[in-house]
Order: C-alpha cells, then structure tokens, then sequence
C-alpha cells in the first residue's frame, strides 16, 4: 500500500502562486509514476502532470511546473500567474509497478480576489 498527502492548498489572489505538496509513505518502491490532478465543481477530474514525462496540460503550461525530492519522497506542484479557472481540489496520484492507482485526500486551491 502507498499513502499519499497533499498539502499547500488554499486562498490565493489572481497572479498569485502556490506550491502544492504531495508526500508519500508506505511501498514507496513500487511506485512506478505519479502525478497531480485537479477537478472543479461540476467538473471532471482532470490530468495536470506527472513527474516521469514532466509534461503538464496545455492548459497549465508555462505557469506551472512538477517536481520532486527523493529523499523526502515528495512530489511538488509549483503553481505561477494562477488564475480563477485554477480554481479547483488537487489530487496526488501514485500509479505501481503492479498497475494499482493510489490518490492523495485532494487539497483545495481557490483563486478569487
């Protein structure tokens, strides 16, 4: 089993930043990907990153960036220029060797002036 924790959500003006935090314990070595995710209300989740490509979506490229510490096993989510329609519960997502997925309990990040 893998757990996951997120951290460094919260309320945050237009243009502002954050950086998000996703510690991970447990079968920490059979770990094979993780990400982040986000959905909004009324919304799907949706994919944001992950650390193995260190692609981000289209819709977050440029403001934003993954990752990690090894030693602390930790994933990170360095939010830039955040704007309302960030507005959203990120999710930590850790993919094992084994094919199980595994979620963080989601952070809240609110974009609002």
């Amino acid at each position: 089993q893998v757990q996951l924790v997120e951290s460094g959500g919260g309320l945050v003006q237009p243009g502002g930043s954050l950086r998000l935090s996703c510690s991970a314990s447990g079968s920490i070595f059979s770990i094979q990907s993780m990400g982040w995710y986000r959905q909004a209300p009324g919304k799907e989740r949706e994919w944001v990153g992950d650390i193995t490509s260190g692609e981000v979506s289209i819709h977050v490229k440029g403001r934003f960036t993954i990752s990690r510490d090894n030693a602390k096993y930790t994933l990170y989510l360095q939010m830039n220029s955040l704007k309302p329609e960030d507005t959203a519960a990120y999710y930590c997502r850790a993919l094992l060797d084994s094919g199980v997925i595994y979620w963080g309990q989601g952070t809240q990040v609110t974009v609002s002036s």
